[in-house]
């Protein structure tokens, strides 16, 4: 049990750590007594019948030391199968096994593969010598009665974990309830059928929050979904300008189109891969070694791509697009560059809109704090939309440049150059955020949703739209890799 359990810490080290003291608590005490119940059923079904049906003790010894020393080796292949691939060992993941074999087989050499039989034989050693060392001194590990207490503390952790998980499970409680599939062959107990029953939970709610359970903590992404395949003009050029300085903006009156702009994000880091990558806070993480395609594409199509900013916090890959400030205002005023985009203050904001030759050549695009706090999207563009999310502004200019992609594809955001769906969907911190109809509805981890007045933030009686929280889920959720 006390090496198995030490195996299985690798599966506790390859996922990220829980949150919260409970899911810590439910974390440890399910390692302990899930993983000791798999080694004691092991014994029960492979070696406690050898010692009544096979005479020689030495003869029992031998075979349970190679069964240990396999089952021990199994279970640390799946935990190398974890670490890599965040699956388990079974039926569905026989054909990654069998690649990754016939990987192995082909670059592995022999001397490798004698390494691996020396690791081997040593393990199996050492459960002989394990094996014999306790088989002397059973006499005298009985005398000191500890049976009773290691038995009672696995019992305990069993108990324990297992009633943790009925009562996460009937309240979709994250932090224990993401856990379910970390260990091997893992059933964790639910009790909702018996609780609805005695009407300690209500079905129908359960339901309706199961359907809009997310993972908020994303390790892999597909971005895009599939290659991008779309032509663009050289003859189109687009500027954005994001400052959060209140200071009045220059040529406002030129700049036509006016709309909030919900861009509320925890640092500026989040504001600029919000801006860049057309996705929300969610994915920021694991978006730190991939490339814009807002920036990618128009470049490898022979575009002059610009980027501005005091501190460029997108990504090591974005460094390529950066500037200094004379280099972007150069090539913004003499029209040299197809897309610029600047995160600026105000100073340098209205030295570019007061040039009458930046409004003439670009689409402009102006993100602006107004005296009140709240961020307006101002443009030269004539604009489909009531309200708007950092998010959109990626899909926009892409599709202002020419390229006509799905832009389902790279963002969450739409093109507010056309008309289109009357909501939009970002995420802040752990929660989701749709807002609709001037209702900001917010959804936690859990399904569990409020609805508040977007105006005044004051919160409303109003049931939430499960449909439009589902399909906003389901758009949010998309670039989530599958393990």
């Amino acid at each position: 049990m006390i090496l198995a359990i030490a195996i299985a810490s690798v599966y506790i080290f390859s996922s990220p750590a829980p949150e919260t003291p409970l899911g810590l608590t439910y974390l440890l005490s399910n390692w302990i007594s899930h993983i000791g119940f798999l080694t004691f059923f092991g014994f029960i079904i492979l070696i406690l019948p050898l010692c009544y049906l096979v005479p020689s003790a030495r003869t029992v010894k031998a075979i349970s030391a190679v069964l240990a020393a396999v089952a021990l080796a199994v279970l640390g292949f799946d935990a190398l199968l974890y670490n890599k691939y965040a699956v388990h060992l079974s039926f569905s993941t026989a054909e990654l096994l069998r690649t990754e074999a016939n990987t192995a087989i082909s670059l592995f050499s022999w001397q490798r593969w004698a390494f691996f039989f020396l690791i081997f034989i040593f393990w199996l050693s050492a459960q002989l010598v394990l094996a014999n060392a306790l088989w002397k001194r059973v006499a005298r590990l009985q005398k000191r009665k500890l049976a009773l207490p290691i038995s009672s503390f696995f019992v305990v952790c069993f108990v324990s974990s297992h009633a943790l998980h009925i009562w996460a499970d009937a309240n979709l409680y994250h932090p224990i309830v993401q856990q379910d599939d970390l260990f091997p062959l893992s059933y964790p107990a639910t009790a909702k059928t018996l609780m609805s029953r005695y009407d300690l939970l209500d079905r129908d709610n359960y339901e309706q929050r199961l359907e809009l359970q997310f993972d908020d903590r994303i390790s892999l992404i597909n971005y895009p979904l599939s290659p991008l395949y779309c032509s663009v003009s050289a003859q189109k050029k687009v500027l954005l300008l994001v400052d959060n300085d209140v200071t009045k903006l220059a040529s406002q009156t030129k700049l036509r189109s006016k709309i909030p702009l919900y861009a509320d994000r925890s640092s500026m880091r989040d504001a600029q891969r919000g801006y860049l990558f057309g996705l929300p806070e969610l994915y920021h993480q694991v978006l730190s070694k991939k490339i814009p395609i807002l920036l990618d594409l128009p470049t490898a199509l022979g575009l002059q791509v610009g980027i501005y900013a005091s501190e460029l916090d997108a990504g090591k890959q974005t460094q390529q697009f950066s500037q200094d400030w004379s280099n972007f205002e150069q090539g913004v005023t003499s029209g040299n560059t197809n897309l610029a985009i600047g995160f600026v203050d105000s100073k340098q904001l209205n030295s570019l809109l007061l040039d009458p030759s930046v409004l003439q050549q670009y689409q402009v695009f102006v993100v602006k704090d107004s005296a009140s706090g709240e961020k307006y999207l101002y443009s030269n563009a004539e604009l489909y939309a009531d309200f708007a999310s950092s998010e959109d502004l990626a899909p926009t200019m892409l599709n202002m440049l020419g390229c006509n992609a799905p832009t389902q594809n790279y963002s969450t955001g739409r093109d507010l150059s056309n008309p289109g769906r009357d909501w939009l969907v970002t995420t802040q911190e752990r929660m989701v955020i749709v807002i609709q109809n001037n209702k900001r509805i917010e959804v936690s981890s859990n399904g569990n949703s409020k609805v508040y007045n977007l105006q005044t933030g004051e919160e409303l009686p109003d049931e939430a739209d499960t449909r439009l929280l589902s399909q906003a889920i389901k758009r949010l959720s998309s670039f989530a890799a599958k393990h």
